[in-house]
């Protein structure tokens, strides 16, 4: 089921301005979301470009809001359990979700 967010309808459980992890590449870089986790023991999210090599300096912590603004197909994964994660080749390509 894909789930796509409107103006009216947020379909996170979290707020829109909960703080979520991501990278320099994805928000400045504006390079593709494909990989998302939600991370078992806290629930926090994060978001990363699937590149091998990302350093400590590249981290960020931005509104979730914001991701979804970045790219509104995150929201078919509103539902990824904590604990889980999803993956995906390229924008436009399905996510593929697995437990940690």
């Amino acid at each position: 089921m894909k789930i796509q967010s409107t103006k009216d309808e947020w379909p996170f459980a979290d707020s829109k301005n909960v703080a979520v992890f991501t990278t320099t590449q994805i928000v400045r870089l504006r390079q593709p979301i494909l990989q998302v986790s939600h991370d078992d023991e806290d629930c926090a999210w994060q978001f990363h470009t699937g590149a091998q090599q990302v350093s400590a300096g590249d981290a960020m912590i931005v509104a979730l809001e914001e991701m979804v603004e970045h790219d509104p197909t995150i929201c078919e994964l509103a539902d990824l359990p904590c604990g889980w994660f999803a993956e995906r080749d390229s924008v436009g390509s399905p996510w593929r979700r697995a437990q940690r």
